[in-house]
């Protein structure tokens, strides 16, 4: 029954991470909202990883899951340390833009990995969830890359 819990205080978690991730990337930068979200984005994310260490219901061991958990703790603190610090360092706003935006790509990429291990059997997983990762990604990557263009020229 804990285990339950966990996994739907996971969705929940992922669930809004997801909402404010994109309206963080969206709205200007540097605002008190942007903060404000950007904080909870950033502290979603923590709880979303941490709780994602607690559960092992696919093979009752640690997985690729946990893996893509530790990449994704890794680019959260890449993008956000940068901004909390006190002194900052030539470039750490593209550093931060970058790290945070990939970290809600990542968080997206991970939904298909979620989905579809709950809706697909093994043998169509990893073609459909490569493949939504990586349109996922590419679209991303686009995006991120144009806002780049806007805020850094």
């Amino acid at each position: 029954m804990v285990h339950s819990y966990m996994g739907l205080f996971h969705v929940a978690v992922a669930l809004l991470a997801m909402v404010i991730g994109p309206i963080v990337l969206w709205f200007p930068k540097g605002t008190k909202r942007h903060k404000l979200l950007g904080y909870t984005y950033a502290i979603t994310m923590l709880l979303l990883n941490l709780s994602a260490f607690m559960i092992y219901s696919l093979q009752g061991r640690p997985s690729m899951f946990h893996l893509f958990a530790l990449i994704s703790l890794v680019t959260l603190a890449a993008g956000i340390l940068p901004a909390m610090r006190k002194k900052k360092t030539k470039g750490w706003h593209q550093r931060h833009y970058y790290f945070m935006s990939w970290s809600v790509v990542g968080l997206y990429c991970a939904f298909w990995s979620e989905t579809g291990t709950r809706l697909l059997d093994g043998h169509h997983f990893w073609w459909v969830v490569a493949l939504a990762s990586m349109v996922t990604a590419l679209i991303g990557m686009v995006l991120i890359n144009r806002k780049a263009r806007q805020l850094f020229s």
